[in-house]
């Protein structure tokens, strides 16, 4: 880039080669006079016009993009990017937030914008490493712990650019975290729930073997009888182990077929009929004639109209009635099943659909149950596009419904 002297240098050898070609055509000498000083004038404005060099420490001269560098924190694309980003962002001159985008404002505060970041984020790993930090530190990752409220987890990483600015990203790892437990308590869940039966099992197993044929009759055939309820606790497990495994790898693939809902559910209520459940005699079905047609998987959908059925016969008291009842609401269908037990507390209404989760715990594996029947109600409902809905008042029963889109809302 040309500074001053050499632009007005150029625009004053201009105008004389133009007066000179003028002279030697034989313009008169007026028409001259106008032309050079016009040309002084253009030259002058030129010359005022261009930016003045700036020195340096040395006293050399800088060009202007030397003397002002551009900032990035303050360019309007970066701007416009920031304010595009779903998780916090925020850029720093000098530790003083100069810029931070919406997800920012929210997590931490309007009142960021023009503070010490190092007030900004209040935790003590940041404040820590914010302190330490030089202008080639790494882009390595910060937990933040218990942050912004215990329970949850945050991670902080660091863009050095130019001199004093920083870019610093938040990201959010509560979820991550959320479900690298809920695998381990699975898991865990999982194994002490086969170890007790299995437990059981090996016991009295042993002691038979120990007795060498020496036990009565009625003696031997209880410890079978506890053998065989202890073994078919296992074996229901399982089943529900692979089938929660099962829906949870279908819930993103919806289903296509047509289900006639009511005799889904008709069936199913058969099949508990025919049972040898004591309870089977105290279903009321209330379903109506006409086809309830949805797009499902119909094994899961008889899983799930049993599953709910059998809890109610399962937690209701003993010769009350266990109401199922399929009704039509627009352009949707509600199974819904009513029984009359000793109810739920609202605190336990939350997590009645977590795995192995049991109100209490005693009373359910007297019952048999296995803590995972509503979780798999769950699944295969979100699966299904359906909405659960559980409702309970302690000493008069509980009453579980689900809603599915019907298939031909007309």
């Amino acid at each position: 880039m040309f500074d001053r002297l050499s632009s007005l240098v150029i625009a004053l050898t201009l105008v004389a080669i133009a007066a000179i070609f003028a002279t030697l055509s034989g313009g008169d000498a007026l028409s001259i006079a106008i032309m050079l000083l016009a040309g002084f004038i253009a030259a002058a404005t030129v010359y005022s016009a261009l930016p003045t060099a700036l020195p340096d420490a040395h006293g050399a001269a800088l060009s202007p993009a030397e003397a002002l560098p551009l900032s990035l924190l303050r360019h309007p694309d970066f701007a416009h990017w920031v304010d595009q980003e779903k998780e916090p962002l925020i850029g720093t001159a000098d530790n003083i937030v100069t810029i931070a985008n919406d997800a920012a404002i929210r997590l931490l505060g309007r009142h960021i914008v023009g503070a010490d970041i190092r007030t900004a984020i209040r935790h003590p790993a940041a404040t820590d490493w914010l302190s330490r930090i030089d202008e080639n530190a790494a882009l390595e990752a910060v937990d933040l712990v218990d942050y912004p409220r215990p329970g949850q987890r945050w991670t902080m990483r660091i863009a050095a650019l130019s001199g004093s600015e920083r870019i610093i990203f938040l990201s959010d790892r509560s979820a991550i975290d959320a479900a690298d437990r809920m695998r381990s308590d699975f898991v865990a869940n999982a194994s002490h729930e086969l170890r007790t039966p299995l437990a059981a099992i090996l016991g009295y197993v042993e002691t038979l073997q120990e007795m060498n044929g020496e036990a009565d009759a009625p003696t031997r055939d209880r410890f079978l009888s506890i053998i065989e309820r202890e073994a078919g606790r296992m074996q229901q497990l399982v089943i529900d182990l692979l089938s929660i495994s099962r829906v949870e790898a279908d819930r993103f693939r919806r289903p296509t077929t047509a289900v006639d809902l009511t005799a889904t559910v008709r069936t199913t209520i058969a099949q508990l009929r025919d049972s040898e459940q004591a309870r089977a005699k105290d279903i009321v079905a209330e379903l109506g004639d006409d086809p309830l047609v949805i797009l499902g998987d119909e094994a899961q959908l008889k899983q799930l109209a049993h599953n709910i059925i059998f809890n109610a016969m399962k937690y209701g008291y003993a010769d009350t009635p266990v109401t199922v009842e399929l009704v039509r609401e627009g352009k949707r269908v509600r199974l819904s099943v009513r029984d009359e037990g000793d109810g739920i507390a609202p605190d336990h209404l939350p997590r009645l659909t977590e795995r192995f989760y049991r109100v209490d715990e005693a009373r359910s594996r007297s019952v048999g149950g296995t803590g995972l029947g509503l979780a798999i109600v769950k699944h295969i409902s979100e699966r299904h596009q359906g909405q659960l809905d559980i409702q309970s008042e302690v000493g008069k029963g509980t009453h579980v419904s689900v809603t599915f889109p019907l298939a031909i809302a007309s």
